[in-house]
């Protein structure tokens, strides 16, 4: 599945992945340490999205799920306007290249299960309890 979504990645922006330190990449790590930390709860990156008009409305609607919060696929769907893409926003939910940062681990089953997961569903269960403030990861 990475390897999927560096392609996408790099064919919609045209670039080839160069390994190396930005001020950017600098920052990111630096709030997503105080992430696991419990420190900090919005996200404040300059994101590009890569993928699919569709896509980048779910990834843009996933933005509005708080902290501490959760949704189901089915509310997803009918935040991007489409109460019967359930299954499309599940796949657009997998694709995302910056989970965490873009949280698809507060999207849960329409009866509270926790499913689909990249990371595994151990690694959303923690992302989840992080969040409800039963500890921090770091």
């Amino acid at each position: 599945m990475r390897s999927t979504v560096d392609g996408r990645i790099a064919r919609g922006l045209n670039a080839e992945f160069i390994e190396g330190e930005t001020a950017v990449l600098s920052e990111t790590k630096r709030q997503l340490d105080e992430y696991f930390r419990a420190e900090r709860k919005r996200f404040e990156l300059p994101l590009l999205l890569v993928g699919s008009d569709f896509q980048k409305r779910v990834w843009n609607a996933l933005l509005g799920v708080a902290y501490g919060e959760t949704s189901s696929y089915l509310g997803l769907a009918e935040k991007v306007g489409n109460k019967s893409a359930v299954r499309a926003v599940a796949s657009a939910n997998g694709a995302n290249a910056i989970s965490i940062i873009v949280p698809c681990h507060r999207i849960i089953g329409s009866k509270g299960e926790l499913v689909g997961y990249a990371g595994g569903l151990r690694a959303k269960e923690r992302l989840l309890a992080l969040e409800c403030g039963l500890f921090a990861l770091v």
